[in-house]
C-alpha cells in the first residue's frame, strides 16, 4: 500500500533554489552573501586577474563593509577573511545570494 503525504510535508526543491541574485555594490553594507556568479567577461584581464587573486569565485563568502569618501568608490569588501578594496563597477560584475541572518 502506498501512502500519500500532506502537501505541507513534501519539500519543494525548486522554491528553495530560486533565490534573487543581486550585485554586489547592490548589497546594504553588512549583509552576508555568497557569489553566485561573476560575469568575468564584462571585467578587463587585469582587473578580472586581481579578483582572483583576492579570493572572489563562485561560493565564496563576502560582505560589503565601508564605502569611499561621499558613498564613492572604493568599496571595502570582506572576502573569506580578508578585507579588500574593489571599485564599484568591478563590484556590479559579482552576482551573489544573501544568506540569511
Amino acid at each position: 500500500m502506498v501512502r500519500a503525504f500532506p502537501k505541507s510535508l513534501v519539500n519543494d526543491n525548486h522554491s528553495q533554489m530560486t533565490k534573487p541574485l543581486a550585485s554586489l555594490d547592490d548589497l546594504k553594507l553588512g549583509t552576508r552573501a555568497e557569489i553566485a556568479s561573476i560575469d568575468w567577461h564584462s571585467l578587463d584581464e587585469a582587473d578580472a586577474c586581481r579578483l582572483r587573486h583576492f579570493g572572489f569565485e563562485e561560493g565564496v563568502k563576502v560582505e560589503p563593509l565601508h564605502l569611499g569618501p561621499f558613498g564613492k568608490d572604493p568599496l571595502a569588501v570582506r572576502v573569506g577573511r580578508m578585507t579588500v578594496a574593489i571599485r564599484r563597477a568591478h563590484a556590479r560584475a559579482v552576482r551573489v545570494v544573501a544568506i540569511p541572518a
